[in-house]
């Protein structure tokens, strides 16, 4: 009972925030549906002992107080700055987040004096640092939507709104009028990776070296447009996102480095391993969901108790949402976290199966893991994105068995670097030697004519269609008996 009442809840605020994230619904409307449903729970519990009534009332109080989370968090934009909306006016502002370098420009997340955060787009000549006090002078701009490259609109504002972005300057001029603010943890954070990242590059060349901080660090914002295209265009983008993905191999690469201790100890250091990378990736949120993730796939995979894992995934989940309702509409990274997750604890395990041919072990679950997770967020990415690869599995299959190896080999030569330079000399020669080679696949496919086409129009009732039968194959007994008991 406990289980059907954990899971009630935790599926009836989901759905209360998945519904305002797409329809107004009326703030007090919500209190006054949550008071009856409380009072229908009391009955319930208290008087009637009918359990199904149980469940249904705490299904529409947590499916309310979904709503109303959401409402709290979904503030509109400052008045005082509508007005200076279009209008080239001086600001003043601390950046509050770690800036982020692109190809041509960066982008500086700025917290105004009067607690609205813009987002600043500025040249590569300054070398700005989180904790810099600002003041510039740029026209306040709100963002707009854009359609990508396969003629699906993104979602744009949104996408800043949820962190908290309401206003966008492009090129102010700008000038910095105190450093060192900010939280000293996270600068500390910021600044470690920022020498990690120093160090590696300087044993790694260029473009390899962006390869490698986009395996261990999520870092792809230096990629050029054309390196970026061909990794999508191959299917192999994520293994250069911020992830779970990443992280549970370095894990669990780590966990088979010490199979010879006891469990316990082998689990231990694979955790310890997420923790450095959610400390090297500066402790952001993406990193941390990642990190999250990682941890519940991770343990299941030791441990063998899906179940468990399972419960703990939709707890991490709602605590997610629960902190930041807008990420379950509007944050992709974290949805496709969660997709990529749901198949590494539960698909995975069937698909082993159909990879006994690959003698070892180790190598044989990390194919399985990769074919779950690409089957699974699949569908999720042709409608969101709207790329099919057409080389994408093979391209996969050349280059993810060694993508374990080299992310190990990142972090050596990166720490190596810190402690004494020369000593990651060796490291970093190996490390190229197989990024070149991963690189060199991404091309050979990527060149292929028609290695991706675009699907612009991939219906969302078809991929909702795709997602209940998944979720009928994987949990369909499951579900049937959990309805059935008494």
């Amino acid at each position: 009972m406990r289980d059907k009442i954990l899971y009630t809840g935790s599926f009836g605020f989901v759905f209360g925030v998945l519904l305002r994230s797409f329809v107004f619904t009326n703030f007090h409307v919500a209190i006054l549906v949550g008071i009856i449903s409380f009072a229908l729970f009391l009955f319930f519990y208290l008087i009637s002992k009918n359990k199904w009534g149980i469940i249904f009332s705490i299904f529409i109080l947590t499916f309310s107080l979904g709503i109303i989370r959401f409402h709290i968090s979904d503030k509109p934009a400052p008045e005082v700055l509508e007005s200076q909306v279009d209008i080239k006016a001086e600001f003043s502002g601390e950046i509050v987040d770690e800036p982020d370098t692109r190809e041509t420009n960066q982008k500086l997340t700025v917290l105004l004096d009067s607690k609205t955060k813009v987002l600043l787009t500025t040249g590569l000549d300054e070398n700005y640092k989180y904790g810099d006090t600002l003041n510039f002078t740029g026209k306040l701009e709100k963002p707009e939507n854009f359609e990508t490259d396969y003629g699906k609109e993104f979602d744009y504002i949104n996408y800043l709104r949820k962190d908290g972005i309401f206003y966008i300057v492009s090129y102010p001029n700008i000038e910095v009028t105190d450093s060192g603010g900010g939280n000293p943890i996270k600068r500390i954070l910021f600044s470690a990776k920022e020498k990690f990242l120093e160090k590696m590059n300087k044993a790694i060349p260029e473009p390899e070296s962006l390869l490698m901080g986009g395996l261990i660090l999520g870092e792809k914002s230096s990629f050029s447009q054309a390196l970026r295209q061909s990794f999508v265009n191959t299917g192999t983008i994520h293994i250069v996102a911020l992830s779970g993905y990443n992280v549970t191999i370095v894990a669990e690469w780590i966990m088979k480095m010490l199979a010879f201790l006891p469990r316990n100890v082998a689990l231990s250091g694979g955790i310890l391993g997420i923790i450095l990378f959610v400390i090297m990736a500066g402790g952001q949120s993406t990193a941390v969901r990642a990190g999250i993730m990682a941890t519940l796939a991770l343990t299941a995979r030791a441990t063998g108790r899906t179940y468990d894992v399972g419960r703990g995934l939709v707890l991490a989940g709602v605590a997610m949402i629960l902190i930041n309702p807008f990420v379950l509409v509007y944050d992709v990274s974290f949805q496709l976290s969660f997709i990529a997750t749901v198949a590494v604890i539960f698909l995975s395990p069937r698909l082993e199966q159909y990879f006994f041919w690959i003698k070892w072990k180790w190598l044989r679950d990390i194919v399985a893991v990769t074919f779950a997770a690409y089957i699974f967020v699949l569908p999720f990415i042709l409608y969101k994105m709207g790329n099919l690869s057409l080389v994408a599995l093979p391209a996969n299959f050349l280059i993810l068995p060694f993508i374990p190896f080299t992310m190990i080999l990142g972090f050596i030569t990166g720490f190596a670097g810190l402690i004494f330079f020369p000593l990651s000399l060796p490291f970093g020669y190996f490390s190229y030697f197989l990024l070149h080679y991963e690189l060199a696949i991404v091309s050979f496919f990527s060149n292929i004519p028609f290695a991706a086409i675009a699907l612009s129009n991939f219906p969302l009732v078809l991929t909702v269609l795709i997602y209940v039968i998944f979720i009928w194959k994987l949990f369909g007994k499951s579900i049937t008996k959990w309805l059935l008991q008494n």
